[in-house]
């Protein structure tokens, strides 16, 4: 399978970026998408051309941080994340436009990798629980309704990759910051630090320069663990709660 690619080159965060062309040749259809940028860049590398830069770890969709926009859709509006992007997806000798995630709290750091750690901030400032959870035997010690855990677990599913981020025209961060604050309300360990955890998080999302929900749920159709709307409802819950107490 042979496609043109039009990828955003950028030095560094000061420079000024631009769309370039080049050519991916002979892919094979049951390569993932990063796969195929790896073949472009190993022959960017013969041609003594700097490679394209992109972010990536896991390889499994675990991670999230293979974060891109393909054809104008955070990881390509496929299931799954960029990294499980197989080409065969793609018509053979078809044009695809690649770039990074854009939006405020992303800066872009070289080509299409960004700056993500404003996530990870959030998360500092509430995301977790300083009770003493035990260890694994000690997992049905504390009883919880199945419905409970089940809603917890899929908020849980949450990997924080920022494509909810990229997709909203606001790019507002409520769909990730809801479904962690979420996830530990819903559980009899969240409780203690419940209150101050929304108020924490929400602030901090603000600081980093998140926008609004204005509730187009683009955030919902892109997230590659689907995560629900359901759960910003959820979360402005919790944050009125916490401001009544």
């Amino acid at each position: 399978m042979n496609f043109k690619l039009h990828v955003w080159r950028q030095k560094n965060a000061a420079a000024k970026g631009r769309m370039e062309q080049y050519e991916a040749r002979d892919i094979n259809g049951d390569m993932s998408f990063l796969e195929m940028l790896d073949v472009v860049n190993e022959d960017l590398v013969e041609k003594g051309i700097d490679p394209i830069h992109f972010d990536h770890d896991c390889r499994e969709g675990i991670c999230g941080a293979c974060s891109l926009v393909i054809n104008g859709l955070p990881h390509g509006g496929m299931t799954g994340t960029t990294c499980e992007v197989r080409m065969r997806l793609f018509k053979d000798g078809s044009t695809i436009y690649i770039e990074p995630f854009r939006a405020k709290a992303f800066p872009v750091i070289k080509d299409l990798t960004v700056d993500r750690t404003s996530i990870d901030r959030v998360m500092q400032a509430g995301g977790f629980v300083s009770t003493h959870t035990g260890a694994a035997t000690d997992a049905n010690a504390i009883l919880i309704p199945k419905d409970k855990a089940e809603e917890a677990m899929d908020a849980a599913a949450c990997i924080g990759c920022g494509a909810c981020v990229a997709a909203c025209k606001n790019a507002s961060g409520m769909l990730f910051v809801a479904a962690k604050v979420s996830q530990l309300a819903l559980l009899p360990q969240g409780q203690a630090e419940r209150e101050r955890r929304v108020n924490k998080m929400v602030a901090q999302m603000d600081i980093e320069g998140f926008g609004n929900c204005t509730n187009y749920f683009e955030c919902e159709a892109v997230c590659p663990k689907d995560i629900s709307v359901k759960f910003i409802a959820k979360m402005n819950r919790e944050y009125m709660r916490a401001l009544v107490k």
